[in-house]
């Protein structure tokens, strides 16, 4: 991100992005396995943790897919399993530096140094910590470009399918860019005087819906301040998965292996219909991806009721693509 920054403004055409974009496809794309296993770690998906989570995840999906429009509007290509982020490490792009984003059930820990640090607006309502290298930052760079470039976009190769609670639909026009990245902005770090984001649906931001799980309580305002003393946020019952070591498993017993290789067969699969999809411009391969994701969940679960050898903790997913 500090590269394409660094590019001055009148030098920043079509080229330039195309390459901010496909950095805004790994960053969307990063934030999903964390989240996933944090959301099927938990035992009760009935719960206000579980179902905070999980609606972060599908609004995370459709911020990949809007990234993934405009690419293909431009008449790039998101590469997507090419791409594909490896856990433990930074965030694509070079956003938040200092971060380290690692797969493991859901904790306290997970929570505050994974998911509010992924989701960090560069000046959060609930503290002071600043950070000018947040996402929010990047697509403030990246709507600026749009705005000066003006570039005509073809609907050919964008999907028109619905997410979770919202629809992805084709951008056409600099009006359907701007309230594209607005939405994402928005729903990722909140606005600049709320929590809640600015599109009329009633949810907290990710980076506030994070917190409330991590402080217990729910966000409200009282005499012009935002503060976590609303009703209790449970934390949740959760399978103890271990964070997953750099490398994956070493030597996992031969169940576990065979669940492991299951996951990232079926993985590799949504990696490749997600490029199809946005590669070929075919809404069949998107659904595709969906149900293979949905798959996903089974040989999670079982992994993370399997106990690493010798500790109290147990398995979880890699992530890993194969091939």
């Amino acid at each position: 991100m500090a590269r394409l920054v660094a590019v001055p403004e009148k030098n920043r055409g079509v080229d330039w992005l195309r390459s901010a974009l496909q950095v805004a496809v790994e960053i969307e794309f990063s934030t999903i396995p964390p989240y996933l296993c944090g959301w099927w770690s938990i035992r009760n998906r009935k719960c206000d943790a579980a179902r905070l989570i999980r609606r972060i995840v599908s609004d995370e999906m459709y911020h990949l897919g809007i990234v993934c429009n405009l690419l293909a509007g431009l008449g790039g290509r998101p590469r997507i399993k090419e791409s594909a982020p490896v856990y433990p490490g930074p965030l694509p792009g070079g956003v938040h530096p200092g971060v380290n984003v690692y797969l493991s059930g859901l904790t306290k820990t997970l929570v505050r140094d994974v998911m509010m640090a992924i989701e960090a607006p560069a000046a959060p309502l609930t503290g002071s910590t600043r950070d000018p290298l947040s996402i929010g930052h990047f697509y403030d760079e990246l709507l600026k470009a749009f705005r000066v470039v003006a570039p005509d976009l073809s609907a050919d190769r964008q999907m028109h399918e619905r997410i979770g609670e919202d629809t992805l639909r084709p951008a056409r026009t600099l009006e359907d860019i701007e309230r594209s990245i607005e939405i994402i902005k928005d729903q990722g770090e909140g606005t600049s005087v709320s929590p809640a984001d600015g599109m009329g649906d009633g949810h907290m931001a990710h980076y506030y819906a994070f917190a409330e799980i991590y402080h217990g309580r729910q966000l409200r305002e009282t005499g012009g301040k935002w503060r976590f003393t609303g009703t209790p946020v449970p934390f949740p019952d959760t399978r103890p998965m271990a964070m997953v070591p750099a490398g994956g498993w070493d030597r996992p017993p031969a169940v576990a292996r065979r669940l492991l290789d299951d996951f990232d067969t079926t993985y590799t699969a949504v990696l490749e219909a997600l490029d199809t999809a946005w590669g070929e411009g075919d809404p069949h391969s998107l659904r595709t991806a969906v149900r293979r994701m949905r798959r996903l969940e089974t040989p999670a679960v079982e992994l993370m009721e399997m106990p690493v050898t010798g500790a109290k903790e147990t398995y979880g997913p890699q992530f890993r693509p194969r091939g």
